[in-house]
């Protein structure tokens, strides 16, 4: 969670006697905010422990499988490239585009990032938010994460919590539709399921403009960090060694290019349940600390609230955690 930010606040300063043009930052919340360097923004320094990974390659070999008739072209199994597309870079985390199973083209454009991320500061643990106004802007990336498309702006925070899990939903004054005329670039769908371990899995993020790569390691029943509890949480296996600005990075499974969850928070000291030392406990109670840990959060339930455009609460389906009765 907030380790996010201070990893990245750690290797800002490791790097700034190459940085020193870096730009002003962006007003704080209680958790340390920073802005991206510029150097970073075109693909410079990256934090120590950041883990440059190759992305899967889609393969399009043909069999020729000759019958009685000729012959015809039988097509190998598919797989998905996972780059850059749809992601998009926050001031202070990562996010991308994403729309769920019921969405339409015309719908209004959603962004995906944490919680903790939100501009406003963290919510506490209970809190809710629900179309709350914002003007917040984020940097659209092409599919290599080498350029910037354009910015993009929020109308409306759409959703966001840190209980239960850790997510922000922000609406953009855009729809879809005008999102791929204009910048040829469409949103990442969430998946509607629930992943399995050993699940192959790609964390890209747009503030470093890297994707990790390893598996899911096993679920968590709750994951415990200072005064937040987050449920059936994604811990990763050891090559997904996220760091600071990777905060809201879509979770993508290549298989299907789906995101399956998202990026939020690591074990940085060994500590037991502290801030930016996240434990895991079993249904008995039981708490295991594990240093060096990732974790990320589940997204299916956000996909079955997901109406036109916007975080249907009333959904059938629908088990996000919903605001206090006023």
């Amino acid at each position: 969670m907030t380790s996010r930010f201070t990893g990245a606040a750690r290797a800002v300063a490791a790097c700034a006697a190459a940085l020193a043009a870096v730009g002003g930052a962006a007003p704080a919340p209680a958790h340390a905010q920073i802005s991206p360097p510029q150097a970073l923004a075109t693909g410079g320094p990256v934090p120590d422990g950041a883990k440059t990974v190759k992305t899967t390659k889609t393969t399009k070999t043909v069999k020729i499988v000759k019958t009685a008739k000729g012959e015809r072209p039988k097509k190998a199994a598919r797989s998905e490239q996972v780059d850059f597309t749809g992601v998009v870079a926050l001031d202070n985390c990562s996010g991308s585009l994403v729309r769920g199973p019921r969405t339409h083209d015309t719908d209004a454009a959603l962004v995906l990032t944490n919680g903790h991320c939100l501009e406003t500061g963290m919510p506490k643990a209970g809190q809710v938010f629900v179309d709350r106004p914002s003007t917040r802007t984020f940097t659209l990336l092409d599919r290599s994460g080498k350029r910037t498309l354009g910015t993009v702006r929020a109308n409306r925070i759409e959703y966001a919590t840190m209980t239960d899990t850790d997510v922000a939903v922000y609406r953009l004054g855009t729809t879809y539709r005008r999102l791929a005329e204009r910048y040829g670039v469409h949103a990442l769908r969430l998946a509607p399921s629930r992943p399995r371990a050993g699940t192959e899995i790609r964390v890209v993020s747009g503030y470093w403009r890297k994707i990790y790569s390893c598996k899911i390691d096993g679920f968590v029943h709750r994951l415990r960090e200072a005064e937040w509890t987050w449920r059936d949480s994604i811990r990763y296996s050891s090559t997904c060694d996220t760091v600071g600005g990777t905060s809201g990075s879509p979770l993508v499974d290549p298989a299907t290019g789906h995101v399956i969850g998202i990026n939020n928070t690591g074990n940085e000291n060994g500590e037991r349940c502290t801030l930016n030392n996240p434990c895991e406990v079993d249904g008995a109670g039981k708490v295991k600390v594990r240093p060096g840990a990732d974790y990320g959060q589940q997204t299916y339930r956000l996909a079955r609230c997901l109406g036109g455009g916007d975080v249907d609460l009333t959904a059938g389906r629908c088990a996000l955690p919903k605001p206090a009765a006023r």
